[in-house]
């Protein structure tokens, strides 16, 4: 009996010893996550205490206490999806993306709606606030990498993508309607970096690029304060007191951080100057308050998270985790490079949050969740397509598709060495049958 039971342990313990040791890139993610989620935290409470006591509030930490709970809330999803993500959202793809149009309609619903400088985002319920945008980002993306792994033929012609470009086209003008013109910038961006991956033509990439941009242009054109924002980036200077005035406090407060910065909660442009200090202007508070080595460490995570990804990416068992995980990196990259690159001055202000450190609980929650599925994908423990259809040359996913060896004639991979060895024993048979 001890015998049997000390081999009865050994079995237990292999699999606990080979789970263990998780892939880098899991770990890798995972790591950068956490730490963009606690330095988010800290800088939230930072950017909002004195804000929230000399507001309504009168509680230095409220913003503080809500990013707690819905971090935590999504701490849960991110376990969960971690776990079992592709299998539980899989089947659940077109549910989710038909939720997402519902919640962009209704949030224009008179009772519904909520409205916050100028813009109705969010839809009330109780003390929750939801910002459709949000769910609609990743719905997009799970249908996407859906229909492009399923059907990858249709990469190779402009007009079979369409209905796809058309879904998307109708959820950015939902979204522009709010009016969230961010947003749905991160969605496009988000949707042409999911069909790279998936091999599109470049002559049809180049073609969405021109219309994204000509319609890009006319939202900016027939929108007065969108022309506002345009030309205070432009010349902030020229309206300083105006549509120019964020900007350059941003840029104030990112000059007098230094190397070093002032030092942590010390920041002055937070409390009296930048408007939206805990959400989109976050960034430029950590420069004011930890200077250029507080920046440098920001973007050193998001780069950090930016390999894990895309290494999740090559290691991904099957076209659709390997769609889904460029997708859901691109997205995360996309609107971290927006927000920062809006307040260094380097793009025009969009009003969009830097993902898991500015405050925001639908901009959370989403990330988190969506960190959850590259986590199962980077894991392995995400089940590959029962049958996988085979992909046309033309089909076949741009930069990410791993494998190594020669294609030969009937589209079996192997190195030379390994054919000239088969062939080489095919000879001795014949010779010793002849």
């Amino acid at each position: 009996m001890s015998a049997a039971a000390t081999a009865t342990r050994r079995l237990l313990r292999a699999p606990r010893a080979k789970r263990g040791a998780p892939p880098v890139e899991y770990s890798i993610m995972l790591t950068a996550t956490l730490c963009l989620l606690a330095f988010g935290v800290v800088m939230v409470f930072s950017a909002s205490s004195t804000t929230s006591l000399l507001g309504e509030s009168g509680d230095s930490a409220y913003y503080l206490k809500r990013t707690l709970i819905f971090g935590a809330f999504g701490l849960v999803a991110l376990k969960v999806l971690s776990a079992r993500g592709v299998a539980i959202v899989r089947p659940l793809t077109g549910a989710l993306l038909g939720l997402s149009f519902v919640l962009l309609l209704v949030v224009h619903l008179p009772g519904f709606g909520v409205e916050a400088n100028g813009a109705t985002r969010w839809i009330g319920l109780g003390p929750i606030q939801v910002q459709p945008a949000e769910v609609t980002k990743v719905a997009l993306i799970l249908y996407g990498a859906q229909l492009l792994s399923t059907r990858p033929k249709i990469t190779g012609e402009l007009r079979l993508l369409v209905p796809y470009l058309a879904v998307a086209g109708t959820a950015c003008a939902l979204i522009v309607f709010e009016p969230d013109l961010g947003s749905a910038l991160i969605v496009a961006f988000s949707v042409t970096a999911l069909l790279v991956a998936a091999g599109v033509k470049l002559r049809h990439l180049a073609l969405i690029f021109g219309a994204l941009a000509l319609l890009a242009a006319l939202m900016i054109l027939i929108e007065p304060y969108r022309m506002a924002r345009l030309t205070g980036f432009l010349s902030p200077a020229a309206d300083a007191g105006g549509a120019g005035f964020q900007g350059i406090q941003a840029s104030i407060a990112l000059g007098s951080g230094g190397f070093f910065g002032v030092g942590l909660g010390e920041s002055v442009q937070k409390a009296f100057y930048l408007p939206e200090a805990h959400t989109d202007m976050i960034a430029a508070v950590i420069g004011e308050e930890l200077g250029l080595v507080g920046i440098s460490l920001l973007i050193g995570l998001f780069g950090l998270f930016g390999y894990a990804g895309f290494r999740t990416v090559h290691r991904a068992k099957d076209r659709y985790q390997k769609l889904l995980a460029a997708g859901l990196t691109a997205m995360v990259l996309v609107q971290a490079t927006l927000n920062l690159f809006a307040v260094m001055g380097l793009a025009p202000l969009t009003g969009v949050p830097l993902p898991f450190v500015s405050y925001g609980n639908s901009s959370l929650l989403v990330m988190l969740a969506s960190v959850g599925l590259l986590l199962n994908i980077a894991s392995g423990r995400a089940a590959p397509m029962a049958k996988p259809k085979p992909t046309s040359r033309g089909a076949r996913l741009r930069a990410i598709e791993g494998g190594r060896g020669r294609t030969n004639d009937k589209g079996r991979r192997g190195s030379g060495r390994n054919s000239r060895a088969r062939g080489a024993g095919a000879g001795r048979r014949r010779r010793a049958t002849g």
